[in-house]
């Protein structure tokens, strides 16, 4: 356990680090479309989504919470956008509130999300690892285990829905924490939510997969920081302009796993 021994606290990011979509999204809001009746390009949907998700990020950040939309009201614009740019259809409000409803149920379940490669693996490793360390002789767990993501209040659902809310001793979505990563607020949130006194930011480790937001936005608040993404270390930093350590980056969590159990990691 000794690649591990130095951490409190360890937190996870979702979207591609815990789940992954189970299809590209301009795929997924084709389906979502064809069941209200209305046919798709499928590249013009996917172009649409950037430019939608890109737009309403800068116009109504930490969905909708800043400028008090709340984040139905946030999904509902975002859905439009992607239907509607572009001159690609012209559907009218009440069909693209109803589409908004059904994608938001269908948004917290299993049929629009997948493990990622490797997650219930690790997850299990570290859930043994906490029991080893502590049973039998009353100690406290030797890490505590956490999620911190930019999501909407849904993300509890989800996690339940997709079994793997027991793993962790809280969960923290930007929404209700009130800021996003790459802020350091967040990140003195999870401190806080952790429950564990005199906890250093050099004892925390998250895990995530957006450089910007969960390595940088990690590093920048004193914790340590892993990336799973498909790009090397080099081509990230050349990228970002900011070096990105080549032993923290990851194709998957299942490469972090077998990095950690054999204790090969370099902090």
């Amino acid at each position: 356990m000794s690649s591990l021994s130095r951490f409190r606290l360890i937190t996870f990011d979702v979207h591609n680090t815990l789940l992954q979509i189970r299809s590209a999204p301009g795929k997924k809001y084709g389906e979502l479309g064809a069941m209200f009746g209305i046919s798709n390009n499928k590249n013009q949907l996917v172009a649409n989504y950037v430019q939608s998700w890109h737009k309403m990020n800068r116009l109504h950040p930490n969905f909708g919470l800043k400028t008090k939309i709340g984040y139905k009201q946030w999904w509902q614009m975002m859905i439009g956008g992607i239907f509607n740019e572009n001159g690609t259809h012209n559907i009218p409000e009440d069909k693209i509130e109803q589409m908004t409803e059904h994608f938001m149920e269908f948004f917290k379940t299993s049929g629009f999300w997948q493990h990622c490669y490797g997650s219930i693996d690790f997850l299990n490793y570290l859930k043994l690892q906490r029991h080893i360390e502590a049973n039998g002789n009353g100690k406290e767990p030797p890490f505590k285990l956490g999620v911190v993501s930019n999501f909407d209040p849904r993300l509890d659902v989800l996690l339940r829905n997709m079994k793997i809310n027991h793993y962790f001793d809280f969960v923290l979505n930007s929404y209700d924490v009130g800021f996003m990563k790459p802020t350091k607020e967040i990140f003195a949130t999870a401190m806080k939510a952790s429950e564990l006194k005199d906890l250093k930011p050099s004892e925390c480790l998250h895990i995530g997969a957006t450089p910007a937001t969960d390595y940088f936005g990690a590093r920048n608040a004193g914790w340590y920081g892993l990336l799973v993404h498909e790009k090397s270390a080099e081509d990230l930093t050349r990228k970002y302009g900011q070096l990105v350590d080549d032993n923290h980056v990851f194709s998957s969590l299942f490469d972090i796993h077998k990095k950690i159990s054999n204790d090969y990691m370099k902090w």
